[in-house]
């Protein structure tokens, strides 16, 4: 009896030594299974730059000397070392393996609307190619105080590829500067101004009573051409009310950087003795009350009419 005993219990530790290897293969398994899902879904995430790509190669692939791409000898897996595949890992983004890789994953389709790149959001850059790394590149590039002035200067930025410049350059929406509304501390914006011409644009703006035409800022000293070519293309001029030359009390025509004291005077004295009609810049410059230089510097004004 003690031996049929000794039996049963041998045979009972066996079934339960038997159960916990098999509860173990199978939580094995399971695992293995999770661990194989989770590497291809961050692949998949990261396709644009993967930092690690493992490569499945049959052993037709291996290279002549057995060594993988990294100089490494291969890890194989079973008996013989010629027919046996191999898993390689390979860091270079441009080799062979990761470009079939790459391949074979589905990319999103890339958008294409009208965007200002000093103001899109990251997500609408990834929306428009940008991987989220170089969303966020472009991003930090603003948080620190860079601007795009024009589009080329978005072009310039080291995760702006040509191809997907060319694609995206004539959706690029870079709003121009008003000169009739920007405050002298938007205006250090503009290339080639600093705090002396920022004060000087306003302070002509005052006496203008507004610029009709951008290229009055040439008429501020020592801004010259080259300073407002540096700059024409990224400012504009909204229309402006007008300089009331027919109304304004003489005290205020002479502030005009184009009236003096004496032709302030003057034109006081002609709107008193001539009909509206009359009153025109041109008219002025033919009875001698303006010079022809302040003439022609006051026609390229906004004149509002005499009524």
């Amino acid at each position: 009896m003690e031996e049929g005993k000794k039996k049963r219990s041998g045979l009972n530790a066996s079934f339960v030594t038997g159960a916990i290897a098999l509860v173990f293969l199978i939580i094995g398994y399971q695992v293995a299974l999770f661990v194989h899902k989770a590497a291809v879904t961050r692949i998949a995430a990261n396709r644009d730059k993967p930092d690690t790509v493992y490569v499945y190669a049959p052993p037709e692939e291996l290279p002549p000397d057995g060594r993988s791409g990294e100089g490494r000898p291969a890890s194989r897996h079973g008996g013989d070392a010629g027919k046996s595949p191999r898993t390689e890992r390979r860091n270079a983004p441009h080799s062979a393996a990761v470009k079939a890789v790459r391949a074979k994953l589905p990319r999103p389709q890339a958008e294409t609307f009208r965007f200002n790149p000093n103001t899109v959001s990251a997500e609408d850059l990834q929306r428009l190619g940008f991987s989220e790394k170089q969303a966020q590149s472009i991003e930090n590039y603003r948080l620190k105080g860079g601007r795009f002035r024009r589009p080329s200067d978005f072009a310039k930025s080291y995760v702006v590829a040509d191809s997907v410049y060319a694609r995206l350059e004539p959706y690029i929406d870079i709003p121009r500067l008003d000169i009739n509304k920007a405050d002298s501390v938007a205006l250090l914006d503009l290339p080639g101004i600093g705090p002396y011409f920022a004060g000087k644009i306003v302070q002509y703006r005052t006496r203008l009573g507004g610029y009709s035409t951008p290229e009055q800022l040439m008429e501020i000293y020592r801004f010259d051409a080259e300073k407002y070519a540096g700059l024409s293309d990224l400012i504009t001029c909204s229309e402006v009310p007008g300089f009331a030359l027919w109304t304004l009390p003489e005290a205020d025509l002479a502030r005009h950087p184009h009236i003096s004291r004496s032709e302030a005077h003057g034109i006081v004295l002609f709107r008193a003795h001539h009909a509206p009609s009359a009153c025109t810049v041109e008219e002025l410059l033919k009875a001698r009350v303006l010079s022809p230089d302040h003439a022609d510097a006051l026609s390229r004004c906004r004149i509002v009419p005499a009524k």
